[in-house]
């Protein structure tokens, strides 16, 4: 249920460092400097809902996002759920997210190595591809290399 445009918009969380993730929306349209919104959401492959407990807030103190820590998303769907409430009374704005963007932020590829040879001009470089949260294959990344010359 909408409440009149009180439901959050653009949902978005956003996974950094392996296991970090930080989930933001925006506030309904007519929401009022007193509504809060509270997020919910099931990890996978686990049966417990848990409340965040990180919140972001903006400069009325509703609650604009959620910090999570140790976040193993595998190849799995996570699950989430924001409710809400205006002036200490709970809304019907319950809003299941299932139309949610998740993106990775990458780290930097591991253990690159770089042989050059200067009878033959030619490098060889090699790396092992950036720790994931999911378990990704090879061939789903692609590289760009730049060359600089000193």
């Amino acid at each position: 249920a909408d409440m009149n445009g009180t439901a959050i918009e653009n949902f978005v969380c956003v996974i950094f460092n392996v296991s970090f993730m930080n989930c933001t929306w925006h506030v309904g349209r007519t929401a009022t400097e007193d509504t809060q919104y509270f997020l919910y959401w099931r990890p996978p492959k686990k049966k417990d809902i848990t409340e965040c407990q990180n919140y972001i807030k903006d400069d009325y103190g509703r609650h604009t996002g959620c910090r999570f820590q140790n976040v193993i998303t595998g190849n799995w769907y996570a699950y989430f759920l924001v409710n809400g409430s205006r002036s200490g009374q709970s809304l019907l704005l319950i809003k299941s997210i299932s139309d949610y963007i998740i993106v990775e932020k990458l780290t930097p590829p591991l253990n690159v190595s770089v042989n050059c040879t200067e009878a033959s001009h030619r490098c060889s470089i090699w790396w092992q591809p950036p720790r994931t949260s999911t378990k990704k294959k090879s061939s789903c990344f692609k590289y760009e290399i730049v060359i600089e010359s000193k």
